[in-house]
C-alpha cells in the first residue's frame, strides 16, 4: 500500500494520509470541501477512495479517461473510481487473487452510480470476443432490471436502492468475464403496501403504467392514472419530473430480452406486478366479526393474473386454517386480519418475485467455462449505509447491524493489511489503539443473550407476545450494557425525548433510537398457510415456483426474518474475508440533491458514520507515505548529484534511495528503509521534498531549453 502525490494537488491534498492536521475533523471536512468546489469529487485515505456525489454529470468517465487509467500505477493518476477498479482488476489477473470492491454510504451518496462505473471500467478493459461481449451485456443490463424492481424514490434520493446487492464476476485466465452471480439482501418489501409522504413505491409499478403499451395495459386491466391504486396513493402524488418512467420501462423490456427472459416470462412478470396493484384495491366488510370481500371483481382479476382459482383466493383472504396437533381448524378472519392477510400476500409475492428475478439473472449469467477461473473472481458489494431517521424501525435495525458487521470487517482487514505490509517490508509494527465494535456486534447477535435471540424467543413463545413485552425483556436483560439505553434507566434529559416504546443503541457511528412497534410482526413475516396453498397451485409458472409445495409439507417453523438476515450476512462476511478488499466510501454533500452545495455538518455526520477519521488514524499510526524504491528514485533523482541523471552505484534502486535521502538530510526519525519501499513518517518531509523537486524541475527545464537553443543556433551557422 503506497501513497501518492500528484504535482502538489491543486485543491487540498488528494490523499488524507498527507493531511498535516490529520486528527482535526475541521481540517478533514475543509479538504473535502476544497476539492468538491473544484469538481474533484474523489480523495484517498491510502487506498480507500472517498467519493462525494456531485449531483451532476462530470466529463471524467469517457473512453479516453478509461485508457488513461488502464494499467497505470495506482498513484500515477489522480484519485478515481477507475484507479481503484484497475488496481483490483490487475491484482486479480496478475496475482490470481480474488478481489472485492466494497461500496458503502447512506442513501443518495452515489453507491449505485459507483458500482456502475466499476462495471463500466471492467467491461471496457476486458476482452472483446463475441462470447465475452454477451456476458458483459448481461452484466450491464442486470442493472436496469434490478433498479426497476429494487429501487424507489425516497425523500433522500430519487433512485434509492431498497436492497443490498453483492455481485461476483468470474474471469478466465486472460481477464475476460465469463459469468457472474448476484446475491440480494433485505429487500424493503414493506414499501409495496405503504410509503412515507413524498416517497414512491418501487419504480416498476410506475414504469409499467407509464410505459406499457395500450394492448398490454388492457390485458392487465390497468389504467394509467396513479391515483387509481391504493398501493401508490400513500406517498408522492403524481409523476416525478426527474425520472422518465416510460423510457425506463422500455429499457427494462430491452434488458430482459438481452438477459434471455422469454416473452412468456416477461408477460408473467408484468402480470404479477399488475396483480399486486389490483390486490391493493381489494376491500373487506365485516359482519358479526367475519370479513367478506366487497370487490369480488377485483379478486377475479387478481386470480386471473396469478393463475389461481378466484373462489379459493377469496376464501384464503378471509379465512385461516390452523393445524393444531392433528386437528385442522378453519376460522374466519375479521376485517383487520383480512387486510393484514392481503398486505402480507402483496409483500410476499413481490419479495419472492424479486428473489426469482435474481435467480433467473444468475442462470443467464452462469459461466459456461470454468477452466482457469477458479480464483479469478471479483465481487462488488453495493449495500445500504448507516441509517438514522426521525423514526427508526426494524429495517433500520437490520441495516445498522449490517453496517456494524462491515465496520468490524473493515477495521480487521485494514489493520491486517497494514500489519502484513510492515511484516513483508521488515518494518517494526507498533500496535494501534482503535475502537473495537465487537462489543456492539455481540450485543446484537450473541447467542441466548443478544437482541436477535431475545426477539426470536419472544416471537416463538406461546401466549400473546407483543412489541412492548419484547422491549420489557430487552430492558430486563440488557439495561446494564454500556451500549444499550432504555427509557426507564435513561438520564432525565434523554427520557424527555425518548418514548416508552423505544430503545437506544450506541453504535460505532453514533446513537440511534429505535421504535419497537412492528418488530414482532416484521420478524415473524407471517403469510397464512391458506394463501401459500392457493399460490402453490398457480397457473402462472413464476408464482408457482415461488411458492413450492414442499414448503407446505414442511412441519418445521420457518426461520424468522432477522435470523435469515443474520445467516446471509455471516455468509457474506465469509466471502469477503477470502478476498482482497478495495473500498469506496460514498458521501452526499447535501439533502437537496443540488449540485455545488456542500453542507459541512451533514458531511461530518457521514464521515463519522463511515468511520473515516478512525481509518485515517489507523493509517497514520506508523508511516504516512510509502513508495517503491524505483518510483521514488525516478521522481526525485534530480535532487542529488549522486543520483542524477542516473544512479550508477551498486545495490540498485534501494541503494540509490538510501544515498538520495542522506543527501536530502533526512534524519533517522523521518524514514525507514523496507525491503522494497521507502517509508516516510511525516507529510511535511514529503512536501519539502516535492517542493524542492518542483523548483529543480523548472531549473532543469530552463537548462535543457538553453542547451537546445544553443544546438539549434550552432546548427544554423
Amino acid at each position: 500500500m503506497e501513497t501518492g502525490l500528484h504535482e502538489r494537488d491543486r485543491a487540498g491534498v488528494q490523499d488524507f494520509v498527507l493531511l498535516e492536521n490529520y486528527q482535526s475533523e475541521d481540517a478533514f471536512i475543509d479538504n473535502l470541501k476544497k476539492r468538491f468546489q473544484e469538481n474533484l469529487i474523489y480523495t484517498y485515505i491510502g487506498q480507500v477512495l472517498i467519493s462525494v456525489n456531485p449531483y451532476k454529470q462530470l466529463p471524467i468517465y469517457s473512453d479516453a479517461h478509461i485508457k488513461e487509467y488502464k494499467n497505470k500505477h495506482f498513484y500515477e493518476m489522480p484519485p478515481h473510481v477507475f484507479a481503484v477498479t484497475d488496481n483490483a482488476f490487475r491484482s486479480l489477473i496478475e496475482e490470481n487473487r480474488g478481489q472485492c470492491v466494497l461500496i458503502s454510504g447512506e442513501s443518495g451518496s452515489g453507491k449505485t452510480e459507483a458500482s456502475k462505473k466499476v462495471l463500466q471500467y471492467i467491461a471496457a478493459c476486458s476482452g472483446h470476443q463475441s462470447t465475452v461481449e454477451g456476458v458483459k451485456d448481461k452484466l450491464l443490463k442486470s442493472n436496469p432490471v434490478l433498479e426497476a424492481f429494487g429501487n424507489a424514490k425516497t425523500n433522500r434520493n430519487d433512485n434509492s436502492s431498497r436492497f443490498g446487492k453483492y455481485m461476483d464476476i468470474q474471469f478466465d485466465y486472460k481477464g475476460a468475464p465469463i459469468g457472474g452471480n448476484i446475491l440480494n439482501y433485505l429487500l424493503e418489501k414493506s414499501r409495496v403496501v405503504a410509503q412515507m409522504g413524498g416517497e414512491r413505491n418501487f419504480h416498476i409499478f410506475y414504469q409499467l403504467l407509464a410505459g406499457g403499451d395500450d394492448a398490454l395495459l388492457t390485458e392487465l386491466r390497468l389504467e394509467r392514472a396513479l391515483d387509481s391504486y391504493n398501493y401508490l396513493s400513500d406517498g408522492l402524488k403524481g409523476n416525478l419530473s426527474s425520472i422518465d418512467d416510460a423510457q425506463n420501462f422500455k429499457q427494462v423490456q430491452q434488458a430482459l430480452s438481452v438477459i434471455d427472459f422469454t416473452a412468456d416470462e416477461q408477460r408473467e412478470i408484468f402480470g404479477i406486478v399488475a396483480s399486486i396493484l389490483h390486490l391493493g384495491n381489494v376491500n373487506f366488510e365485516e359482519t358479526e366479526g367475519n370479513a367478506q370481500v366487497v370487490s369480488r371483481d377485483l379478486v377475479v382479476t387478481v386470480a386471473r393474473l396469478l393463475g389461481v382459482n378466484a373462489s379459493e383466493l377469496s376464501a384464503a383472504l378471509t379465512h385461516r386454517t390452523i393445524d393444531a396437533r392433528g386437528d385442522v381448524v378453519t376460522s374466519p378472519l375479521n376485517q383487520e386480519l383480512a387486510v393484514y392477510a392481503k398486505d402480507a400476500l402483496a409483500k410476499a409475492v413481490y419479495d419472492r418475485l424479486f428473489s426469482w428475478l435474481v435467480q433467473r439473472l444468475n442462470i443467464s449469467l452462469q459461466a459456461r467455462e470454468t477452466r482457469g477461473a477458479r480464483n479469478n473472481v471479483m465481487g462488488i458489494l453495493d449495500i445500504y449505509g448507516f441509517e438514522i431517521f426521525n423514526k427508526n424501525n426494524f429495517e433500520q435495525f437490520c441495516i445498522n447491524f449490517c453496517n456494524e458487521k462491515l465496520q468490524q470487517l473493515f477495521i480487521e482487514l485494514t489493520l491486517k493489511s497494514e500489519q502484513d505490509e510492515y511484516r513483508r517490508e521488515g518494518i517494526e509494527w507498533i500496535p494501534v489503539e482503535y475502537f473495537d465494535n465487537k462489543v456492539i456486534c455481540n450485543l446484537i447477535e450473541e447467542k441466548h443473550k443478544g437482541i436477535i435471540s431475545i426477539l426470536d424467543e419472544e416471537c416463538l413463545r406461546p401466549g400473546e407476545p407483543t412489541d412492548i413485552t419484547f422491549l420489557q425483556k430487552l430492558t430486563n436483560k440488557l439495561s446494564e450494557h454500556h451500549h444499550y439505553v432504555c427509557h426507564e434507566k435513561a438520564p432525565t434529559h434523554i427520557q424527555k425525548i425518548m418514548l416508552r416504546d423505544e430503545f437506544r443503541l450506541v453504535h460505532y457511528a453514533g446513537e440511534v433510537t429505535y421504535s419497537v412497534i412492528g418488530f414482532l410482526d416484521k420478524n415473524n413475516d407471517l403469510l397464512f398457510r391458506d394463501l401459500k396453498e392457493t399460490l402453490s397451485k398457480a397457473g402462472n409458472k413464476i408464482v408457482r415456483s415461488c411458492f413450492p409445495e414442499q414448503e407446505l409439507r414442511s412441519k418445521k417453523r420457518p426461520e424468522t426474518a432477522i435470523t435469515q438476515f443474520r445467516t446471509s450476512l455471516n455468509n457474506l462476511m465469509d466471502i469477503l474475508m477470502c478476498k482482497e478488499p478495495s473500498y469506496i466510501r460514498c458521501i452526499k454533500p447535501n439533502d437537496l440533491q443540488s449540485p455545488g452545495v456542500f453542507n459541512d455538518q451533514l458531511v461530518l455526520h457521514q464521515v463519522k458514520y463511515l468511520g473515516l477519521m478512525e481509518n485515517l488514524r489507523v493509517r497514520r499510526a506508523g508511516f504516512a507515505y510509502r513508495r517503491a524504491y524505483d518510483l521514488f528514485l525516478e521522481r526525485y533523482k534530480c535532487l542529488s548529484k549522486s543520483t542524477w541523471p542516473n544512479y550508477k552505484g551498486a545495490g540498485g534502486p534501494k541503494a540509490g534511495v538510501q544515498q538520495l535521502v542522506k543527501d536530502l538530510g533526512y534524519d533517522n526519525e523521518q524514514y525507514k528503509m523496507g525491503e522494497t519501499k521507502l517509508f516516510i513518517r511525516w507529510p511535511r518531509t514529503l512536501f519539502d521534498t516535492e517542493d524542492s523537486y518542483q523548483a529543480k524541475k523548472h531549473d532543469i527545464a530552463a537548462i535543457i531549453q538553453a542547451h537546445w537553443k544553443g544546438l539549434v543556433q550552432r546548427a544554423s551557422i
